[in-house]
């Protein structure tokens, strides 16, 4: 990924997606207070509603796409993908889900994270975009292909075309997990090798949650996918990390437009 500093903000780009507006910000250039300093984006975190909204105003702004026009949802751990074609009046989010796609332009999709992963999608052929929230539960139960699947029945996109992004989120050596998320991750993949280890000292498993939604778009036929390979939980100097700050933290936002 490039590191790219604008307007005071800090956000990072994949290089292979060319021709489109996109962004993964850091925690870095807003106006709120600790423990949420300073860019948060989260609205129900318990930060000041006038401070997110300059943190959102400032974001659209540095990458110079309509904040008018931007669409989110309300993130609810599930995998499902709603199409976005305008705002809903009177209200911040378009619908409970936790991926978008659209085929308008000037339509930024924009979505929030504090360790779980940000996957943003690419079809320059049919001009079509995506972004999904993905934690353990969407990981394993397939919010990435599901996103996929819905480019292609929604727009006819070729799964050849679509360029995959995989965020910073939290990293495979600190994602301590439960014995119930390897149990749900075999039921979805079959075969958990190079998905998780295990610490030889006491046993506990840690997840990896990078490798894992890899692997989940390329049984889904992506060829072209990007990881950043950032780790939140060890990077809160520029991300937020639910996990490293014990819950009390903001939330970095990330943007896809035509």
């Amino acid at each position: 990924m490039n590191r790219i500093e604008r307007d005071g903000l800090a956000f990072y780009q994949f290089e292979s997606f060319i021709g489109v507006h996109h962004g993964i910000f850091t925690r870095l250039g807003g106006v709120s207070e600790a423990p949420f300093g300073t860019l948060n984006m989260g609205g129900n975190v318990g930060d000041q509603a006038r401070a997110v909204r300059t943190n959102h105003e400032r974001m659209y702004a540095a990458l110079g796409v309509p904040e008018t026009n931007a669409c989110t949802v309300w993130q609810v751990h599930s995998v499902d993908v709603v199409i976005a074609n305008t705002p809903v009046q009177g209200r911040r989010w378009i619908a409970a889900a936790d991926a978008m796609i659209t085929d308008r332009a000037n339509t930024p999709l924009s979505m929030r994270f504090a360790d779980c992963t940000p996957i943003l999608l690419h079809d320059p052929v049919k001009g079509v975009i995506g972004i999904a929230h993905a934690g353990w539960r969407g990981t394993v139960n397939g919010m990435a292909a599901k996103t996929i699947r819905a480019m292609v029945q929604a727009y006819g996109c070729k799964v050849s075309d679509i360029r995959a992004g995989i965020g910073p989120s939290i990293g495979p050596t600190r994602y301590q997990v439960g014995e119930e998320v390897l149990d749900a991750a075999r039921a979805y993949f079959d075969d958990l090798e190079g998905l998780y280890r295990r610490d030889p000292a006491d046993g506990t498993a840690y997840f990896d949650l990078w490798a894992a939604n890899r692997r989940d778009l390329q049984r889904a036929g992506v060829e072209q996918i990007e990881i950043a390979g950032i780790c939140t939980a060890e990077n809160t100097n520029e991300f937020f990390s639910h996990r490293a700050e014990k819950g009390k933290t903001g939330r970095f936002g990330a943007v896809i437009s035509l």
